[in-house]
């Protein structure tokens, strides 16, 4: 496996942001996390679900992936857990409520489309 280095130091902000930004209707908070130093190889964000759950996730060229399950928290990070391509596949894993509203958002722009196309 290839230790490419897809972003620099200065990138992973802007694409973490661009994901938080992404789901942010679909969860109660999302951030960088202040305290966990980014690299050229990961970033780390702070969450916490519809349900109140809080994670640490690492966002890296290998994807989103829980490494914690509270704020700030690595302790997860050596255990292989899976790696999700994006944080919505991230999410739909780890929170129902996620599924419910991001489906719920769906449907209502189905239904918006559906009259524009009748009227």
């Amino acid at each position: 496996m290839s230790n490419e280095l897809v972003l620099d130091e200065e990138t992973w902000p802007v694409e973490a942001e661009a994901a938080i930004n992404d789901i942010r209707k679909h969860v109660n908070a999302a951030s960088v996390s202040p305290k966990l130093r980014s690299s050229n190889q990961r970033i780390y964000i702070n969450l916490t679900t519809l349900e109140n759950s809080e994670y640490c996730i690492e966002m890296s060229a290998a994807g989103f992936r829980v490494v914690g399950r509270k704020y700030d928290d690595t302790s997860l990070a050596t255990i292989e857990n899976m790696n999700y391509e994006t944080p919505y596949a991230l999410l739909n894993s780890i929170s129902q409520k996620y599924r419910e509203s991001f489906g719920g958002e769906l449907m209502n722009k189905l239904l918006d489309l559906a009259k524009k196309s009748e009227g």
